[in-house]
């Protein structure tokens, strides 16, 4: 499942610097997650780094209205990184 980043944002940031599949993104009051290219930092880290960094706990949780086990996540994340590698 992809995660979600929810009210309690304070927008400092901190987390598009650490998603690997740039899948954060400013919205009109807080940081977004494309749930298409979250893929929870499977493949990349042992957990999400976005939820590492963010100052304030619990606001970047699981999106519960889109689950997804760690073999999709995977199979999303190789799909990402493939089309990355091709644009540069």
């Amino acid at each position: 499942m992809s995660l979600f980043i929810t009210k309690r944002c304070i927008n400092c940031d901190l987390c598009t610097k650490e998603c690997p599949n740039k899948a954060i993104y400013k919205g009109q009051f807080t940081y977004k997650i494309n749930k298409n290219l979250c893929t929870e930092c499977v493949g990349y880290y042992k957990k999400p780094n976005c939820q590492s960094v963010c100052p304030i706990k619990n606001t970047i949780v699981k999106d519960l209205s889109n689950i997804e086990n760690v073999k999709s996540l995977l199979k999303k994340q190789k799909k990402i990184s493939s089309k990355y590698k091709k644009k540069y």
